[in-house]
């Protein structure tokens, strides 16, 4: 009896064809061009063919999009919140900065994330981050547990206010991408 042989499975990025992503390609041309700040013949080429190159030698894993379901209206309805916050959290800094008053005293909270998709996670950190006045310092993925730095914390109303965006936040990615009950805090 001859022994059984191992065969590795295949993994993905092995084979050139599967590194291969048109639209990663033209989206890193597209920031190259960006980043070179003028559209010209030579840039273009060149932010194809380091997209290329890019996708070819660092080859990333497939998301897995099969059990991902993104409730659109809510989403559109989330981006249009989210964009007058923005608005609103950039009004607030400013003034922060422009007052005749000492700065505002800051924090640094642990606050417990109960969202299960880590791609959920992943958008509800970018949406806190990109808006001014506070900013995920660490995610413990773990315990599902973000530490976060805000900006105005000089009153318990103020850290209220804070941690209850955080909370609003949480909920509406739930709505959005996990197709359950939001959780109430309380």
């Amino acid at each position: 009896m001859s022994p059984t042989r191992y065969i590795p499975k295949r993994r993905f990025g092995r084979n050139l064809a599967d590194r291969f992503r048109p639209w990663f390609i033209f989206w890193l041309a597209a920031m190259w061009i960006l980043l070179m700040g003028e559209l010209t013949w030579a840039n273009v080429f060149a932010g194809l063919a380091l997209g290329l190159i890019i996708t070819m030698l660092l080859p990333l894993p497939k998301l897995p999009t099969s059990g991902i379901k993104v409730d659109l209206p809510k989403l559109f309805i989330f981006i249009l919140r989210w964009l007058g916050q923005l608005i609103v959290a950039a009004i607030h800094v400013s003034w922060l900065a422009i007052r005749p008053a000492d700065p505002p005293r800051s924090a640094i909270f642990k606050v417990p994330m109960r969202l299960d998709s880590e791609l959920a996670l992943y958008f509800a950190t970018c949406a806190y981050n990109l808006q001014p006045g506070g900013c995920v310092t660490d995610i413990d993925l773990a315990n599902r547990m973000w530490t976060i730095h805000v900006l105005s914390a000089g009153t318990q109303k103020d850290v209220e206010k804070a941690l209850a965006d955080v909370q609003q936040l949480e909920r509406s990615l739930i709505e959005i991408f996990e197709k359950r009950k939001a959780p109430k805090h309380g």
